[in-house]
């Protein structure tokens, strides 16, 4: 099977994710991406930190099988602060990772199989739940930016 539609979908979306994160990302200052509204809700520094440790997991050792240290999920969840510029290179550097390896791919990569849960997934099928995940997790983003800039917020779809 040919995969080069896959293969050019993710690659812009991906890319998509990571120009309108970074859009988001440039209007705010540090205190802004390390502000959760509350006790109980993530900033945006803990979510992109989280998308990190979800491409470390499912790209770099699931789909490439590099010997990354074990993922503590727990831990990048944990509210710490990151400095706005760090989550700019995070993001640019990750999601670049991320379009490079798609882009590398042959179609036997996409059709491997690997467990994830406990079910078998195809590394097409966790590549499509990744940008899924990842334009979740950008909404949060955007929704927090929002709440921090107020009527100053510009938009990242433009």
């Amino acid at each position: 099977m040919d995969h080069e539609f896959n293969r050019k979908w993710l690659e812009d979306k991906f890319e998509n994710i990571r120009s309108r994160i970074l859009k988001a990302l440039v209007q705010l200052n540090d205190e802004q991406v390390n502000w959760r509204p509350n006790h109980s809700s993530l900033s945006i520094s803990t979510l992109i930190r989280h998308i990190e440790g979800n491409i470390q997991e499912r790209v770099m050792k699931g789909i490439l099988q590099q010997d990354v240290a074990p993922r503590n999920r727990e831990q990048e969840l944990t509210q710490v602060f990151v400095s706005r510029d760090d989550l700019i290179q995070i993001v640019k550097n990750r999601f670049q990772f991320l379009i490079d390896t798609v882009k590398s791919m042959s179609s036997q990569d996409f059709e491997r199989v690997q467990p994830v849960r406990g079910k078998e997934r195809s590394n097409l099928d966790i590549l499509h739940q990744c940008a899924t995940h990842y334009s979740e997790h950008m909404g949060q983003i955007f929704y927090i930016a929002k709440q921090c800039l107020t009527v100053q917020y510009k938009t990242t779809s433009i």
